[in-house]
């Protein structure tokens, strides 16, 4: 009895050291390439949450590289950048307040990110300048499925771009139509050639875009991209070179250069 307590109490401690581990993130990074994930991961991240979490960047160091994650349950955006003297690990950070530390930090700067686990803090420092952040635990952080996407085709930035610019206007803004509140995305044929076609209407005007169906695209399900998720496309793709696009009934993502994931509705006729 007192050898199988004995063994329970040692597992539990080494659980404990484990999460420990997991959370003890350390590296250095350049404030561009820190300020440039940030100001796009944190853009999904609203001001005023009533889930905690939901305020919060998830930071995660493994093998040189930082991954920075941020979601409003509906859309995901995760940035990876490089990082020096990594050690791996994990924490969440408030978002918004950590993009205004390092935006205002001069430029070129280095910045060392220390996350004590067992404090619950994210120790930035920068030259003369020192900030100490709470944390929630990584663990706590909700992260949207991105497996089971059944279709993968490459689309260039410049043929997303067309799509996205040529319908995005006619998105309705009427939040009681949720269904026309984005792009409906679908595989279609046009004079009996496949077609990769980009719809929105507000109820008032129809844009419809079509491009020649990439390969693999082809028995693709239709999905509606909301209006949040295409701005962000539209963000991403300013300056990217071609990326892969997947989707399935019930997700689509995009992956020029970072990952953006989303839930898009299931189509539904305008007129209803």
């Amino acid at each position: 009895m007192a050898l199988g307590a004995a063994k329970s109490a040692s597992g539990v401690r080494q659980t404990a050291t484990n999460e420990r581990e997991l959370a003890a993130m350390k590296l250095t990074i350049e404030r561009a390439a820190l300020l440039r994930a940030l100001g796009h991961v944190q853009s999904v991240v609203e001001r005023r949450n009533t889930i905690p979490i939901l305020s919060n960047v998830l930071l995660r160091a493994e093998d040189g590289q930082l991954s920075l994650s941020a979601t409003d349950m509906d859309l995901e955006i995760v940035a990876s950048v490089a990082a020096q003297g990594a050690r791996k690990g994990a924490t969440t950070a408030p978002a918004h307040t950590l993009y205004d530390i390092v935006r205002k930090l001069r430029e070129g700067a280095q910045i060392e990110l220390d996350a004590a686990g067992d404090k619950g803090t994210l120790a930035l420092r920068s030259g003369r300048s020192s900030f100490t952040l709470a944390c929630l635990p990584p663990e706590d952080y909700p992260l949207m499925p991105s497996g089971d996407l059944a279709h993968s085709f490459a689309l260039s930035a410049a043929d997303l771009r067309r799509l996205i610019d040529r319908t995005r206007f006619a998105i309705s803004t009427e939040e009681t139509r949720y269904y026309l509140n984005g792009i409906f995305l679908h595989a279609a044929k046009s004079n009996d050639l496949p077609m990769l076609r980009a719809v929105a209407t507000d109820g008032h005007r129809l844009a419809r875009m079509e491009i020649p169906l990439p390969e693999g695209a082809s028995g693709m399900p239709g999905v509606i991209v909301p209006r949040k998720t295409v701005t962000e496309l539209r963000i991403t793709t300013a300056s990217s070179p071609p990326g892969t696009t997947r989707s399935s009934k019930s997700s689509a993502s995009s992956s020029p250069r970072r990952w953006i994931g989303s839930r898009p509705s299931p189509p539904r006729r305008a007129g209803r």
